[in-house]
């Protein structure tokens, strides 16, 4: 669990855990708003997050809630003032993996996020093969032939996983050079790639950002030459 999202609203908690965890080898981003904090959970560039129960005027239990009905499986641990068994109770019902209590021992913290480290391994799916001599994308269960342009999409999302393309972007980097002038192709190909993989479970998902672009969610495809 190397990359964390802290969320709370106190600069001093959120400091104090940025500074401890960097000693264990984590690196950290913090957000104190719900709204934001759930779109950056949702970009699946964290291997974990931290959540207060109370994020200002929002909730940090109802934040919990809404990743994991969007799909935002990884592990993630709740800190709270709030010690009694309903408040613990309600956090681990919204779908969090671990409910600490402030002031907190922080060994024991690490400890717990280690366990949720382990418990996610565990049950974390290999990424797909994208492999570029055959345009193949596979895993144990199914391979999918991709035509030459398709891969070469694909390949430039797995690429920049977690990080949203522009349509611009991707039109500049696989059509500009043909003299092409239309960017709708890229979305003719993102609708190619969509149809295509539908009906596999390949773990991850093409997404749509409003203006922003799109975005590949989930294990990226690992690219192998052979």
């Amino acid at each position: 669990m190397s990359a964390l999202l802290i969320i709370d609203d106190d600069p001093e908690i959120t400091s104090a855990l940025s500074r401890g965890l960097a000693l264990h080898g984590y690196e950290t981003d913090a957000e104190n708003r719900a709204d934001r904090a759930l779109s950056r959970l949702q970009t699946g560039v964290y291997d974990g997050a931290i959540v207060d129960v109370m994020l200002g005027a929002d909730s940090g239990i109802d934040l919990v809630r809404m990743a994991r009905a969007s799909g935002v499986s990884m592990p993630i641990l709740m800190l709270s003032a709030l010690s009694d068994v309903e408040h613990r109770a309600a956090g681990l019902e919204a779908g969090a993996d671990d409910y600490v209590v402030k002031p907190f021992n922080f060994d024991e913290l690490v400890a717990r996020l280690r366990v949720q480290e382990h418990r996610s391994a565990q049950h974390r799916p290999l990424p797909p093969l994208l492999v570029r001599r055959t345009r193949e994308l596979k895993n144990d269960c199914a391979s999918v032939t991709l035509t030459e342009r398709e891969f070469a999409l694909l390949d430039l999302l797995a690429r920049h996983s977690g990080t949203p393309l522009s349509r611009g972007a991707i039109f500049d980097t696989l059509w500009a050079a043909e003299g092409s002038s239309n960017e709708n192709v890229v979305d003719v190909y993102i609708g190619y790639l969509r149809k295509k993989l539908k009906n596999y479970n390949f773990h991850f998902e093409i997404k749509t950002l409003r203006n922003q672009g799109f975005i590949l969610e989930g294990p990226a495809p690992q690219i192998s030459e052979l």
